[in-house]
């Protein structure tokens, strides 16, 4: 699995050493030039780059026009397709005027499975499988806290509610193994653990380590594995500490370190 995690300006040209690519915010590019430089210079020199439309960050995606002017400028090397939250037939229909707009824009699509229940989930996974060139899971559908409401916190449900998605749609051979896919963001960091055999997840974007580390909150060894996570999560995004200067860079390096431990196939 590659990894990506955001991070502030002031610190991300040292966060990018400890990563396998990078993940731009695409409404950040209208805010700041030194972050639209920074994800130039990644793909002038060859990295990897995948593109957001922002709809985490923005509630709704990016303006479609918009999104695709900047697609032409970065050429990243792929991008999220506007889609709608929790909305599989919105989000198809997004999908479907993209590629009647766009579809000579350089880079490898990314169609983001939405939906607001199993059924749902599952048609919009058959879609994406037919047009996407990669297929993007989110972390944080509010049928994993329906399929799992005794679980400590939210975030515990977001977590065994992915975990279990991807495990049953792979039983049921739903899953096309043949197809790249990108796990969306992150509640509690142990759930990658759980991925880490699994070929098929290509790549993974969380700000998970670095707000932590900034929060002087270090991942705690899990007693009964071998892998290192959190009992909560800090609600801030990362977008809105971008300006930020961040004075405990070690427990962001420790964070990040342990993420890839627990990825690692020991």
């Amino acid at each position: 699995m590659r990894v990506a995690h955001e991070a502030p300006l002031s610190i991300i040209r040292k966060v990018q050493q400890y990563t396998d690519y990078d993940y731009a915010l695409v409404h950040l590019f209208e805010e700041s030039f030194d972050y639209y430089q920074f994800f130039q210079e990644a793909v002038d020199r060859g990295r990897y780059v995948i593109l957001d439309n922002s709809i985490f960050e923005l509630g709704t995606a990016f303006d479609m026009d918009n999104f695709a002017t900047y697609v032409e400028e970065l050429k990243p090397s792929a991008y999220i397709v506007p889609d709608v939250l929790e909305d599989c037939q919105g989000t198809i229909d997004n999908f479907k005027e993209w590629n009647s707009k766009y579809k000579d824009l350089p880079g490898k699509k990314m169609g983001v499975v939405q939906g607001k229940d199993w059924n749902e989930i599952q048609r919009c996974y058959q879609y994406m499988n037919q047009h996407a060139d990669i297929i993007g899971i989110s972390f944080d559908y509010s049928w994993y806290e329906s399929e799992y409401p005794d679980e400590p916190t939210k975030y515990h449900s977001w977590m065994k509610g992915r975990q279990q998605l991807l495990a049953q749609m792979l039983e049921d051979g739903i899953i096309n193994t043949g197809k790249p896919h990108h796990l969306l963001g992150a509640g509690l960091p142990q759930e990658f653990a759980y991925y880490k055999h699994w070929s098929w997840i290509d790549t993974i974007d969380t700000s998970n380590p670095v707000v932590h580390g900034i929060k002087g909150i270090r991942y705690q060894r899990q007693p009964e594995y071998d892998i290192y996570g959190l009992d909560n999560k800090e609600s801030v995004k990362l977008y809105t500490m971008m300006e930020e200067s961040v004075a405990n860079e070690e427990d962001i390096f420790y964070n990040i370190n342990m993420f890839r431990h627990n990825i690692s196939e020991r």
